[in-house]
């Protein structure tokens, strides 16, 4: 079992940063992949960014390439997503979720999930 919990969300001006957290606890991060997730009023909950449970490859949402990115640093047992230039769209919830297995990754099939945590971007 692994325990999620994310941080770092708030309230900005669009154009500015956030950088999420991840944390996990249970079992070490370092044996999943770790997925983000990003759900906004009245839409479903929709891919963001992945990660592979050695950091080696990443894959991203068209709309934040180039904007933000997923790292993780497994000796904290912690996954990130750095946003920069944040425009009023990407105003949601963010969840991460991991998983044992990297295919299908854009799907929500993910075994665990983190609570969320609000990200407003006012225009």
């Amino acid at each position: 079992q692994v325990q999620l919990v994310e941080s770092g969300g708030g309230w900005v001006q669009a154009g500015d940063s956030l950088r999420l957290s991840c944390a996990a606890s249970g079992r070490t991060l370092s044996s999943y992949h770790v997925g983000w997730f990003r759900q906004a009023p009245g839409k479903e909950r929709e891919f963001v960014a992945v990660i592979n449970f050695s950091g080696t490859s990443t894959d991203y949402e068209d709309s934040v390439k180039g904007r933000f990115t997923i790292s993780r640093d497994n000796a904290k047992n912690t996954v990130y997503l750095q946003m920069n230039s944040l425009k009023a769209e990407d105003t949601a919830v963010y969840y991460c979720a991991a998983r044992n297995y990297y295919y299908n990754y854009r799907n929500r099939r993910y075994d665990y999930w983190g609570q969320g945590t609000q990200v407003t971007v006012s225009s």
